[in-house]
């Protein structure tokens, strides 16, 4: 089995929401599964700001909804989804 590359659409409930400090957190739980591979923050509409953040974990069954799972447990999070997967 291989690496899956996943990428995560994070978007804060807050526009002004500390988008370091969700990074951060954002870091710590996908560090317990793979290895992070950093964050960038996206405009979407009106000072709204979401952050696209990708780790590269193992190729197992589970791991992709588990991990979306604590991403939306982070504090000041309206939704976390997987918008891109793939095999590398």
């Amino acid at each position: 089995m291989g690496d899956v590359l996943l990428v995560y659409r994070i978007m804060p409930e807050d526009p002004e929401a500390d988008l370091e400090a969700i990074v951060e957190e954002v870091r710590k739980i996908t560090e317990q599964y793979g290895a992070y591979k950093g964050s960038v923050v996206e405009k979407v509409a009106f000072g709204l700001k979401a952050l696209k953040s990708s780790v590269i974990i193992p190729d197992e069954g589970g791991i992709v909804d588990e991990l979306e799972d604590k991403l939306r447990t982070i504090d000041g999070i309206q939704s976390a989804e997987a918008v891109d997967i793939t095999l590398i």
